[in-house]
């Protein structure tokens, strides 16, 4: 079993800043990319920003220039830079890791999903 453990979500003012975390945990062999996911109330989950293991990176274009996604590989944490916030950029952020491979689940991959952490832009 694997734990998506998201935090640093919050209130912030439009213009403002956050720096939201994610550490992945448990029997793990192999995480391959790393996301975020975001859901606003009556719209469907969207992709913000994914990044492989070695980098490469796929932002939104609703996020491109002010998003920045990067990983720690050796903690398997993900973090997600949001500068320059609008008020529509309030959701709930949810972390993603696809195919996660772990000592139950060899030699093939299963999907995780944190429990997601609220972003509210607002003045």
């Amino acid at each position: 079993q694997v734990q998506l453990a998201e935090s640093g979500g919050g209130l912030v003012q439009p213009g403002g800043s956050l720096r939201l975390s994610c550490a992945a945990s448990g029997s793990i062999i192999k995480i391959n990319a790393m996301g975020w996911f975001r859901q606003s109330p009556g719209k469907q989950r969207e992709l913000v920003a994914i990044i492989t293991t070695d980098g490469k990176t796929i932002y939104a274009d609703s996020v491109k220039g002010r998003f920045t996604i990067s990983r720690d590989n050796a903690k398997n944490t993900v973090y997600l830079q949001m500068d320059s916030l609008k008020p529509e950029d309030t959701a709930v952020y949810y972390c993603h890791a696809p195919g996660v491979v772990t000592t139950v689940t060899r030699p093939y991959g299963r999907d995780y999903w944190g429990k997601g952490t609220l972003v509210t832009v607002s003045s």
